[in-house]
């Protein structure tokens, strides 16, 4: 996968994406170039316009199912361990937070000294 990035970094950058190129983009970034993955992948794109491969590729993917139905819920929690199960549930009192009183930008309370 790294392989197919650092080809189109390449031809983002306006290179030809040679595999001498591609190890360069794969190094600088860190990573260990694989000589037979690029050899490979320069293979396969010999003599191809990578634009037109991905304008047929966006073409295949537009007939795949995308979105839709999201996944299924979670398994139920597993049976309590028996009888303390019934204590009573406390309910919690709202604290009702008061506002401010009013005041000016400026913290004054008379609005004056405008």
């Amino acid at each position: 996968m790294q392989e197919v990035a650092a080809l189109l970094l390449c031809k983002l950058g306006g290179k030809s994406g040679s595999a001498d190129e591609i190890k360069e983009v794969i190094a600088a970034a860190g990573g260990e170039p694989n000589e037979d993955q690029i050899a490979a992948l320069v293979g396969d794109l010999d003599g191809k316009d990578v634009n037109e491969l991905l304008s047929a590729g966006m073409e295949k993917l537009k007939d795949v199912p995308m979105g839709g139905g999201g996944g299924g819920g979670g398994g139920g929690g597993g049976g309590g361990g028996g009888g303390d199960a019934a204590e009573a549930v406390k309910e919690e009192e709202e604290e009702v937070e008061e506002a401010p009183p009013a005041t000016d930008m400026f913290g004054g309370g008379d609005g004056g000294d405008y």
